[in-house]
Formats: C-alpha cells, sequence, structure tokens
C-alpha cells in the first residue's frame, strides 16, 4: 500500500519500503512506504494549505462527511476486520467489534460537534455593562496522529475523527507492524469526501516520523498512544514550540479484589480482562492484587478458567487468544517472566513461548509487592502476577505503589468498600465489580501520574482539539 499525502497515493521519495507481516504465521502481506524526511515535510505542507478551507468549512458539512465515513466503514467491516485480525493476531471476535466501534466514533463526534456550544460572559463586573462578551470555539490547525498497534483502527480514528470535526487536519502516523487497517479506513474517508489535503497519512520510523512532527513549527498539536518513554520524548521534543499535547501512556493496572468478592464474577474479570488482546491493552489489569484468606481458591479457579481458552489461529470464531504482535514482543515477556522468576515468585501454569508470537498465559504467585512486576514493569502479554494482601489500606498501598495510573477495578460485594476504594486509587478510570479494562466512546478515558496528559472521549476531545476565542463587542450596548 502507499502513503497518502495531498489527495494522491504516494511511495517514499527513495522508493524505500517496510515489510508488513501476518502476527500469528509471519508470512508476508504487504509492504508500505518507509517515508523520508521530505516525504514527511510534504505531508505537513500539504495539511497546512488543507488547515485553510477545512476550518472555514460549515460544520454542517465536516459532520456530513463523518457520518458518510462511519458508512463507509459499516459497508465494509467484515473486509477491515478480517484485514485487522491477519496483520497483528487480533481474534476476529474482537476485530469485528473494532472496527465497527470506529463507525460509532466517527458518527458521536460528528453529532457532538453539532451541538459544541460557546459561551455568553455575565454582566457582573462594574464597568462591562455595555459589552458583550462571547466565545467560540476554533481548529488547533494541523494536528499529528500517532497511533499503537493495539487498537490501530480503535484509537487512531478517536483522534481523527475528533480532529476532522472541529476543522482541523490531520497527519496519521499508525505503528509500523500494522498499518494497513488505518490505512484502508483512510482510503475510505478520502473516497468518503475528505480532502486529500485535510487527511495525510505517513508510514515508516516511528522514532523518525515523531522527531519531525514533534519539532515542527508548523505541527499546533500532537495526540499519540503508546509507551510512557515514547511519551516522554515527545513531550520534551514538542516543548519547543509549546504545542497542545494529548497523550495517552502506559499503565501497570491493579484488579483489587477482596474477602467479599463473588469469586466467579473475579476469575471472569482476571482471566477475560487480562487475555483480551493476548494482554496487549493499556487499561487491562495486569497486577492481581487478592486477599491473602482466598488467595489459594482464586488462583486454582483461575488456572481451571485458563484450561479452557482455545488458542489457535486468530480468523477461526472459536479462538479466544491469538498471537503477540511480533517475535520481539513474545521475546520481551519472555524475559519479563524470567525476570520476576528470579526475584522469587513461581510459575504455577504455562510460561513459554511459541511458534515465535504465541505465548502461554501465565500465573505468577509468591508476587511480592516490592517486586518489579507489581510496582513499574508493564507486561503486554497474558501474565497473571498475584500479589496477596491482608488489610484494606494494603491493598491501597500496593495499588497505588507505580509510577502509572490509567484504569483499575475493584471486585467487592460491599458497596461501600468499593467507593471507598475507587476513591483512594489514583487512576483516570476505576471499574467497580470489573477489570480496568473497560473503555466506552463517550467516557473521558486517560490517566493519572506516568499514565497520560489529558483525556479522550466524545464527551471531551472536542475541547481538546480546539482552542477557545474571545470575541469582545465593547459598548455595543450603548
Amino acid at each position: 500500500m502507499k502513503m497518502m499525502i495531498n489527495g494522491k497515493y504516494v511511495d517514499a521519495k527513495n522508493g524505500a519500503t517496510i515489510d508488513i507481516v501476518n502476527s500469528a504465521t509471519q508470512e508476508h502481506i504487504d509492504t508500505v512506504p518507509a517515508a523520508t524526511e521530505d516525504d514527511v515535510n510534504a505531508a505537513i505542507e500539504a495539511a497546512k494549505e488543507g488547515a485553510k478551507t477545512w476550518g472555514a468549512t460549515p460544520q454542517y458539512k465536516r459532520s456530513e462527511i463523518l457520518f458518510k465515513c462511519a458508512e463507509a466503514i459499516e459497508k465494509n467491516v467484515e473486509e477491515l476486520a478480517r484485514s485487522l485480525s491477519t496483520e497483528m493476531g487480533k481474534v476476529i471476535s474482537e476485530a469485528l467489534p473494532e472496527v465497527a466501534c470506529s463507525a460509532q466514533i466517527f458518527r458521536g463526534f460528528a453529532e457532538m460537534a453539532n451541538h459544541l456550544y460557546g459561551q455568553v460572559m455575565p454582566e457582573f463586573q462594574k464597568g462591562s455593562e455595555t459589552d458583550i462578551i462571547f466565545t467560540k470555539r476554533e481548529p488547533l490547525g494541523v494536528v499529528a496522529c500517532i497511533t499503537p498497534f493495539n487498537y490501530p483502527v480503535e484509537l487512531c480514528y478517536h483522534k481523527v475523527a475528533a480532529s476532522l470535526a472541529m476543522g482541523n487536519t490531520v497527519i496519521i502516523k499508525p505503528a509500523s507492524d500494522n498499518p494497513l487497517t488505518v490505512m484502508k479506513v483512510a482510503k475510505l474517508c478520502w473516497e468518503a469526501g475528505v480532502p486529500g489535503n485535510v487527511l495525510q497519512l505517513v508510514t515508516g520510523s516511528g522514532a523518525s516520523i515523531g522527531k519531525i512532527l514533534s519539532t515542527s513549527k508548523d505541527i499546533d498539536a500532537i495526540s499519540l498512544t503508546g509507551s510512557t518513554e515514547v511519551g516522554v520524548q515527545v513531550a520534551e521534543l514538542a516543548a519547543k514550540t509549546l504545542k497542545h499535547l494529548h497523550l495517552e501512556l502506559g499503565g501497570n493496572d491493579p484488579l483489587v479484589i477482596f474477602e467479599d468478592a463473588d469469586m466467579d464474577l473475579a476469575v471472569d474479570e482476571t482471566v477475560y480482562g487480562r487475555l483480551k488482546n493476548a494482554g496487549q491493552t493499556c487499561c487491562s489489569p495486569k497486577r492481581f492484587i487478592v486477599h491473602s484468606s482466598i488467595a489459594e481458591e482464586y488462583t486454582k479457579k483461575v488456572i481451571e478458567k485458563l484450561k479452557t481458552i482455545k488458542t489457535g489461529c486468530p480468523l477461526d470464531k472459536a479462538t479466544e487468544l491469538g498471537s503477540l504482535i511480533n517475535p520481539r514482543a513474545a521475546e520481551d515477556v519472555k524475559k519479563q517472566v524470567e525476570h520476576t522468576l528470579s526475584q522469587g515468585a513461581k510459575c504455577v501454569y504455562g510460561g513459554k513461548l511459541y511458534d515465535k508470537t504465541y505465548f502461554e498465559p501465565t500465573v505468577l504467585t509468591g508476587v511480592t509487592k516490592d517486586m518489579d512486576i507489581a510496582v513499574d514493569l508493564e507486561v503486554f502479554g497474558p501474565v497473571f502476577p498475584i500479589i496477596t494482601f491482608d488489610t484494606f489500606d494494603e491493598a491501597v498501598e500496593i495499588a497505588n505503589n507505580t509510577i502509572y495510573g490509567l484504569q483499575g477495578g475493584v471486585i467487592t460485594k460491599d458497596v461501600s468498600k468499593a467507593i471507598r476504594a475507587a476513591s483512594q486509587i489514583r487512576v483516570g478510570g476505576i471499574v467497580i465489580n470489573g477489570s480496568g479494562n473497560y473503555r466506552n466512546i463517550d467516557q473521558p478515558f486517560g490517566g493519572m501520574k506516568m499514565s497520560g496528559l489529558g483525556r479522550e472521549g466524545v464527551c471531551c476531545t472536542l475541547q481538546e482539539m480546539t482552542q477557545v476565542k474571545s470575541y469582545i463587542m465593547k459598548n455595543i450596548m450603548v
């Protein structure tokens, strides 16, 4: 596939390409261009020009186009889902709802943009009685959307749809491992009426393209979902030009299971919360903080449930656990498990890497609250470290003992205890009687601490993609 710059499908200026492979089988699928600096700058120049007309396009016309984008996605949902499943190993039963959700996202932002109101200031200050002051939200300009591999379609178009709805132009930089489905949706957007200089898409090295976008004086905002390490690098580079930043970064999310928890619910939320997307989810539970009085029974039942999980070909509708994104990612999970074992934990189930990109569901016991995996070691794979506690305060302490604060979960039959725990655990969102692996397109999704800056969702992203301008009509009432 080719990049999308200024209304044309183009190769890299030097002809360089990147191979895209099937994550599950490692078979070659396609190639995409490896963009040069000139390619990226061409996209920036086109987006600058597009911003002049797109921002001036009436809101209803922009929304009409976004509705057409949603319709195009829905017409092609099966094909897009198969593409997504093939290139990244996401099981088809999860790929289908992700693609369908992206159509909802386009509609949601278009509808919200149609009813995003300004304000009129009151005549409270003496001397302003004859003035009228009102506000309007205006586009930021050019928004760079740097998107991850794990939910490539959904997370990309959260950024793109919100940006376009408010009159910004966008430059998409998809993940290098699996850009194809994002590119296919972008093509549908062009065909639905998004102008060629309003939506650009460049492929290639995240480090080199990210640096160009982060330092360019012509990029007004960056919306990035990725690792905390990359987010910090982007923030440092972007600070020199005071860009608007939205960063959704890493997490080591806690799932706290109290002694009175519904055991079957706790086990289901543990297993399915962690195994979704093969454990490659920022907000999936990654630390299982379990009351010591039920830890033995809980561990036994988690293992029993894991034994029923079907692994295999991601395109098989019966498959529940697919592959990791690439062999390097699988090796990283293996090393993290081995590191945790070297610190004194025990592997009581799973623990093996096979077929290059598949990793067995792995249960680790004897994990203490000071081990790396219990603090800041984010494992992007199907690994279940079980950490025990004895008191409420100890559970909260363990949950908060991390640089991250994305989401979390609390399971207990005591509603008062649940709310008290939820109020004390420092995360951007917490699920009561469920794992933190939850996202509604309307909610303000995002984290505290090193898990990011800002919030993303239909209820709030339009504000983040605009700036408020005050219009002061002085002495107009004289």
